[in-house]
């Protein structure tokens, strides 16, 4: 018996020559001796010698391996579903029924089995040219020629994943809840059916329909009444207003082309190696264990035009089916476009108003990748963030996923928040610009030869995260949503149900956040009036962040850089500078990077927000009453939390409150005086130091709370549309930004203070008037305003009231240079 033995190993030592398969995911870990079987789909001479190397390879135990233990005698440890004839598929492996026995017969006895999926290159089932398709691994057993071919041709495009372990003892007992089911039969069709569910997720499902894929979304009872409906408001006739829906088809569908994938393969494999000193990945074997079963909707933050190469490739690269990508018809330029879309990508316009015709022929064919139970992603904020932090959410991709599923559900969705962080970006210079009042540049050829120059530049590390899935049916639950057989979806749930997915979301990415080096420098620096510290304090101050960081209560990823690599890593990306000096060198950030360490530090801004707004409650009043504080933090907490989509509901606050208090005295940064106060540090101490820096985190965002409070109250009701607030706020924010020269962007970005008037109208602090759009309110506004004196400096509190003393010729001048959409702040006139 050992010579078949010997013969496979030496075929399979021949065979590692022309084959070097890539593991996707991790190999699985075996806590027991029991005999191990490996499940295979299809019988193959192939299949079996690649097996064979690979678990030896990864030190598993060996699928060539002859098992003679616990009652078993059996020639090699593979079992495989379908069988050399392809007549007998159907049939139960006759390995699989004796080992199914051996396990009745003794209870004692157990057998672990790991699915494995063996891919002889990934491209889907259909595919449109002869040699693609005798590329492509099918869904049938390979013949003879085919394995040939596998192995000259695929050898390095070759993919295995094991699966985890299976009890087959465990799978028995399952299998006898089955009413009149033969044992092995039960088995065998769910270990087959979580194969193909496995192999599908890797490759994309059956795409033999995907030729007519236009026609079904033209066919389909939706697009054509909307086409009937579009000729008889139009005058145009069925065929012309066909041919209309049809060119909407063309300009919207993907065309996913297996050999674009692997030309991105390599192309971006090259690339990330010219500009990142790594890609890093976190929490994505959560992803590979739901995709067999779910719909995955990925909804990744958006800050670079790198987002979605990035992510295709890190799913791909981890055995996943790349998703279909909404993007914004910007990027639908010649040949980018259509490298794009044959990538993966589905064009959508900025705006459906206006073309009723053109927005069912895109929800239609959303529809149409629900039903398919293809992966989908899409950019929940609509655009890229310029400030670094996140932007409010664009619900309407998600109202499309979200009513298709309503519809005809197919799979259960759920969705993948995903948090990317860099440490320097491409657009950072375009996105300080536009903060500034610079006009937004279209995409073309120019822009993409300008950014392709930067490639011998260092970008450092990428991070991606992937963060708590959020199931649809659980939201569904929650507002009582159900499914509707007829279509129609006139819930009135569903919109709240939506907007509350869309905010959970954001959450959860901002739970998944990435604590990277260069944003956790930039938090520090930029907490300091010159954006310059003494290095041993720097040091000691990243430290600080990175012990709270890790206390804090959150799925937060901390880099384990120590502070010396930390500032070594900013020294040679050219973030900062250092200055020699007899009594220590000073640590300061370099030239002209200040606005660009300000994206960063809003990356993370969020993790220590309330870190820092504590901290600035204590140090700003010397003593304070816990109650007092416990009262302004359930003031402020909820304009915090809309801003940077902060998870802690405001009901729980006062537990998040008591948590970091605990661990800021436990750090000796604040002061437990009894009685209910707390106070500060000596002021001559470092720990005193300490608690400056943590405070001034918080300070531009109370900053720009009070100054659109203190215009608002010195305005008046019934003066200011939310819009002119909004203009004024900026141009004011500006002319402070120039006055404390910091040429920082976050204290008048529009964004931000369309934001917090709009928290103020949910929490219903202010109405607009139905007619004018003027802002009314009472003197909440004013008992508001009020609490500056806790949280800002004298000097600042005057500074701000000044500013928002406008008189109405003032406010016209400013409202009207607004409107020409001229610079502001040092801006030359």
């Amino acid at each position: 018996m050992a010579e078949p033995n010997v013969y496979r190993r030496l075929s399979a030592k021949g065979l590692s020559l022309a084959v070097k398969p890539t593991i996707i995911g991790d190999a699985p870990m075996i806590g027991n001796s029991h005999p191990t079987f490996y499940v295979i789909r299809d019988y193959s001479r192939s299949n079996s010698l690649l097996v064979g190397m690979m678990t030896e390879e990864l030190g598993l135990p060996s699928a060539l391996a002859k098992i003679d233990e616990h009652g078993l005698d059996e020639s090699s440890a593979m079992v495989f579903l379908n069988g050399r004839n392809t007549e007998r598929e159907l049939s139960v492996s006759p390995r699989l029924e004796r080992l199914v026995q051996a396990c009745l017969n003794d209870p004692s006895i157990d057998v672990n089995l790991i699915p494995v999926t063996v891919l002889w290159g990934r491209a889907p089932d259909k595919e449109e040219s002869m040699f693609r398709l005798l590329m492509a691994d099918e869904w049938r057993s390979p013949s003879i020629p085919k394995q040939l071919f596998n192995i000259g041709v695929m050898g390095r495009d070759t993919f295995l994943r094991f699966s985890e372990v299976e009890s087959l003892q465990v799978l028995i007992k399952e299998a006898r809840l089955g009413v009149g089911e033969n044992l092995s039969h039960t088995i065998h069709l769910r270990l087959k059916g979580f194969l193909d569910k496995q192999r599908t997720s890797i490759v994309g499902p059956d795409l033999s329909d995907r030729r007519n894929e236009a026609g079904k979304i033209l066919s389909s009872p939706v697009v054509m009444a909307a086409i009937e409906k579009q000729s008889q408001e139009s005058g145009k006739s069925i065929a012309a207003v066909k041919k209309e829906a049809a060119s909407y088809v063309g300009e919207i569908v993907s065309d996913y082309s297996h050999s674009v994938l692997r030309f991105f393969d390599h192309f971006l494999t090259w690339l990330w190696t010219r500009l990142y000193d790594g890609v890093e990945v976190h929490d994505f074997e959560q992803v590979c264990k739901l995709a067999p079963d779910h719909q995955i909707v990925y909804v990744p933050c958006h800050r670079s035009h790198m987002d979605y190469l990035l992510l295709s490739y890190v799913i791909y690269k981890r055995g996943l089916r790349i998703p279909h990508i909404a993007a914004g018809d910007n990027l639908n330029i010649p040949v980018l476009g259509e490298l794009l879309r044959n990538g993966g990508a589905f064009f959508m316009r900025r705006s459906f108003k206006g073309n009723a015709l053109y927005a069912t022929v895109f929800k239609e064919y959303v529809h149409n990748l629900m039903q398919r139970a293809a992966p989908i992603e899409y950019f929940i904020e609509g655009g890229r963030s310029r400030s670094g932090r996140l932007l409010p959410p664009k619900l309407g991709m998600l109202a499309m996923t979200v009513n298709s599923h309503l519809r005809e559900p197919a799979k259960p969705v759920v969705f993948i928040p995903t948090y990317i962080s860099y440490e320097r970006i491409m657009e950072g210079a375009t996105y300080v610009g536009e903060l500034k009042g610079k006009p937004k540049e279209s995409e073309n050829w120019l822009g993409i030869l300008k950014t392709a120059r930067k490639i011998e530049r260092v970008f450092g590390t990428v991070h991606l995260s992937f963060g708590e899935p959020l199931y649809l049916s659980d939201f569904m639950e929650k507002f009582s949503v159900k499914p509707k057989d007829d279509g129609i979806t006139n819930t009135s749930n569903i919109h709240a149900m939506v907007q509350n997915l869309g905010i959970k979301v954001l959450q959860n990415i901002n739970k998944a956040a990435i604590v990277n080096p260069i944003s956790l420098l930039a938090l520090v620096l930029l907490s300091t009036p010159k954006a310059a510290l003494d290095e041993t304090q720097c040091l000691e101050q990243i430290a600080l962040y990175q012990r709270i960081a890790k206390a804090l209560p959150d799925e937060t990823h901390i880099t384990n850089l120590t502070p010396k690599e930390i500032l070594a890593y900013g020294e040679r990306l050219k973030l900062i500078g250092r200055t020699p000096h007899v009594l220590g060198d000073m640590i300061r950030v370099a030239d002209k990077q200040a606005p660009m360490l300000s994206y960063f530090k809003n990356n993370i801004l969020h993790v220590f927000i309330m870190v820092s707004f504590l901290a600035s409650l204590v140090q700003r009043n010397g003593r304070i009453n816990r109650a007092t504080l416990d009262a302004i933090t359930t003031l402020m907490y909820p304009f915090l939390q809309a801003e940077l989509f902060l998870s802690t509901a405001l009901r729980n606050v006062d537990k998040l409150t008591d948590k970091i208090l605990g661990i800021l005295i436990d750090e000796g940064v604040i002061v437990d005086l009894g009685d209910g106060v707390l106070g500060t540090p000596e002021m001559s101490s470092s720990s005193y130091q300490q608690l400056i820096v943590l405070a001034s985190a918080a300070q531009q965002s109370l900053e720009r709370y009070f100054m659109a409070l203190a215009l608002l109250s010195e305005q008046g009701s019934h003066r200011l549309t939310a819009e002119q607030v909004v203009n004024l706020c900026h141009a004011l924010g500006q002319r402070i930004s120039v006055l404390y020269a910091d040429d920082l962007p976050d204290m008048f970005d529009k964004a931000l203070f369309t934001s917090f008037i709009d928290t103020l109208k949910r929490l219903n602090y202010v109405q607009a008037d139905a007619h004018s759009g003027v802002l009314m309110f009472d003197e909440r506004i004013d008992n508001i305003a009020q609490n500056a004196k806790f949280v800002l400096t004298p000097d600042m509190m005057q500074l701000l009231r000044h500013v928002a003393s406008l008189d109405d010729g003032e406010i016209e001048t400013t409202i009207k240079e607004m409107s020409t959409k001229r610079k502001f702040g040092k801006s030359k006139r």
